[in-house]
């Protein structure tokens, strides 16, 4: 990891009119490490944890949240309400801001201003971002000071100490406990399930679908993921769109009204859903089906080349205005994996 100076830090971010999440990674230091270099230059260092930072947040009324991984970034308008905190797994469930949190990866956050720009930037321990929360026009200013003074922690310094980033797990499969794997895969009653399946196999997710074979998987060709957001916008199929890290993930439940490929960027332009996807960091595609009470869960998932999860897309559920089959049809229609094919 490079060491550089915050005062460096501070004049290469003057003359750099990027993302700093690019400028992060052509320097070699963790994003937050940009962030923390201006404390006491319009940044202040908060509580990271959600339940002192949530309730703060949605003191601010309407915002923008954001949540990335490496390969694609969700941008959601809304108010973070219905809050429900936990030790081990926080959420908020609004039709709008809808998160699923995971507190022990919040441990760096800092309240931003830079001009009339302000947000709340939160990162795990080897300062990547976790979610960030961009105030817009009808946000309230003056919860927004209170966030700053109430949520202020001690240090104030313009230095952090970061860990190495955990390399992403690749696909782990036990193809000696396939039997197993298909008997309880079958006997599912919801998606939940799933997590506690694999972990139990000494498995993971995209190892599971690696072996696991038909009825239950079939990989798709790269190619199905733009044809998933054309087909969806076309059709004005209601989906529900996961994309997240390892301390967030941030949840759109709708349709994709505005596709705006340029260069390898996907783009969904909504109104108040931005979605951001580097098609060409997709390695592999998969069409997954899994049992529930409700009828077959079905979803496409993406990985990157190092195994790591891109996005889940599911059908948007009946009671929410979706349509089941229409949804299954699309699915079924996505172009396969050449080799599956033939």
């Amino acid at each position: 990891m490079t060491q550089r100076s915050p005062a460096d830090l501070r004049r290469l971010q003057a003359e750099d009119t990027g993302r700093p999440f690019d400028l992060a990674d052509r320097l070699g230091v963790p994003e937050a490490a940009l962030v923390a270099a201006h404390v006491g230059h319009g940044v202040t260092r908060i509580k990271a944890l959600p339940g002192d930072l949530i309730p703060a947040v949605q003191r601010l009324g309407e915002v923008m949240a954001l949540t990335r991984n490496r390969s694609c970034v969700i941008e959601k308008v809304g108010v973070y309400n219905d809050f429900h905190d936990g030790e081990h797994a926080s959420m908020t469930t609004d039709a709008e801001i809808d998160l699923r949190m995971f507190p022990r990866h919040w441990v760096h956050a800092f309240a931003v201003e830079k001009g009339d720009r302000r947000s709340v930037q939160v990162f795990d321990a080897a300062g990547d971002a976790i979610h960030k929360v961009h105030l817009r026009d009808a946000s309230d200013l003056a919860a927004w000071d209170a966030l700053r003074r109430d949520l202020a922690v001690e240090d104030q310094t313009d230095q952090a100490e970061f860990t190495a980033r955990e390399p992403v797990e690749g696909a782990k499969a036990a193809p000696e406990r396939l039997d197993a794997l298909r008997r309880e895969w079958s006997e599912m009653t919801d998606t939940h399930q799933f997590n506690i399946l694999i972990r139990r196999l000494k498995m993971n997710r995209l190892g599971a679908y690696r072996i696991i074979g038909a009825p239950f998987v079939r990989p798709l060709s790269v190619d199905a993921v733009p044809a998933l957001l054309e087909r969806v916008n076309a059709d004005a199929v209601g989906v529900m769109m996961f994309v997240g890290n390892q301390g967030c993930i941030e949840i759109h439940s709708g349709r994709f009204e505005v596709l705006h490929p340029m260069g390898p960027w996907l783009n969904v332009m909504d109104p108040r859903f931005n979605l951001h996807l580097r098609g060409d960091h997709t390695a592999e595609v998969w069409a997954v089906e899994k049992p529930t009470k409700r009828g077959p869960a079905i979803s496409v998932e993406a990985f990157d080349a190092d195994g790591a999860l891109i996005f889940q897309c599911f059908g948007l559920r009946p009671e929410k205005g979706g349509d089941a089959e229409q949804w299954a049809g699309l699915v079924a229609n996505l172009p396969a994996l050449a080799e599956a094919a033939e």
